[in-house]
């Protein structure tokens, strides 16, 4: 049912934890199926120099926000928010169509942490 990509990613998530002094935190969720991520951003020169994720939820939710922070780590704003739930779902050599939804959470996660930041920063 899952790829050898997603197992890695739930059995061994990486970037797992919280920034403290996040710039930008996204918090997400899905109300259907009980799935929350909340994903923490610090930028440095305009780029995301560090990415962790807390999420509660099934093993796709995970490996998607697991995947989603190694995608971003390192990119610039521009490029995060470039990144779809379908990039996340490629990386992971694709998810079951039932949870396909945990993709869509990784990516959207991203994406309010950085309009987080840019409204902290004055520039949304």
């Amino acid at each position: 049912m899952y790829s050898e990509k997603v197992m890695e990613h739930f059995s061994n998530p990486k970037n797992v934890g919280e920034i403290e002094d996040a710039d930008g935190v996204g918090e997400v969720g899905n109300p259907t199926c009980g799935d929350m991520m909340n994903i923490y951003i610090k930028v440095k020169d305009g780029k995301l120099s560090d990415v962790k994720f807390k999420t509660f939820g099934c093993g796709a939710a995970i490996a998607t926000s697991s995947m989603i922070t190694e995608l971003a780590k390192g990119k610039t704003i521009e490029e995060a928010l470039e990144i779809t739930r379908d990039d996340v779902a490629q990386s992971l050599d694709g998810l079951p169509p039932v949870k396909m939804h945990c993709s869509n959470l990784a990516a959207d996660g991203l994406h309010a942490a950085i309009e987080d930041y840019k409204k902290k920063q004055g520039t949304d």
